[in-house]
């Protein structure tokens, strides 16, 4: 994994849209394209990200250097990182790569002196979820609004682990 740069936006927003959005989003099993239709992410928030200090947007290439899985570790504060935008081509699904982003995650977030992971999941996605708690992360308890108002509404569990636990 090598932290992408900002000549890497383009390319991150399309590998998010195909992984989360639409019909090829349907070629693997970690998607959102049946509760969503929307675009995932602007340019200009990967962008945003890119240049944050408090992000660190990770990606892994394949032998070509295509971009072909990503996650960005956000600095909440002094104890907590966020994790966000993990995904992986969707026709590469299941062969691994998302564990060893998520580890990569842990890791950085740890680089960054932070004693602990959080994320948000649409409460739909039991298998994501599951996914998830299977790589030590728990439900808090607590639940977050969706930013964009759905009917049905949709709302984020919120999961979290302390890092160094396995």
């Amino acid at each position: 994994m090598v932290v992408a740069s900002n000549d890497d936006a383009g390319e991150l927003k399309q590998l998010l849209e195909s992984a989360y959005r639409g019909d090829s989003a349907r070629k693997g099993w970690n998607h959102e394209a049946d509760l969503l239709d929307d675009e995932r992410v602007s340019l200009e928030e990967v962008e945003r990200l890119l240049a944050n200090p408090d992000v660190a947007m990770l990606a892994a290439r394949d032998d070509a250097g295509a971009i072909i899985g990503c996650v960005a570790v956000t600095r909440r504060d002094e104890r907590l990182g966020y994790l966000g935008m993990l995904c992986v081509s969707p026709t590469l699904q299941s062969g691994g790569l998302g564990g060893r982003l998520l580890h990569a995650a842990e890791r950085q977030a740890q680089d960054f002196g932070l004693g602990a992971m959080e994320m948000t999941v649409i409460s739909q996605r039991e298998t994501l979820i599951a996914w998830y708690e299977r790589r030590g992360y728990v439900r808090t308890g607590e639940r977050r609004p969706f930013p964009v108002l759905r009917d049905p509404p949709l709302e984020f569990v919120v999961l979290e682990k302390p890092l160094g636990a396995s």
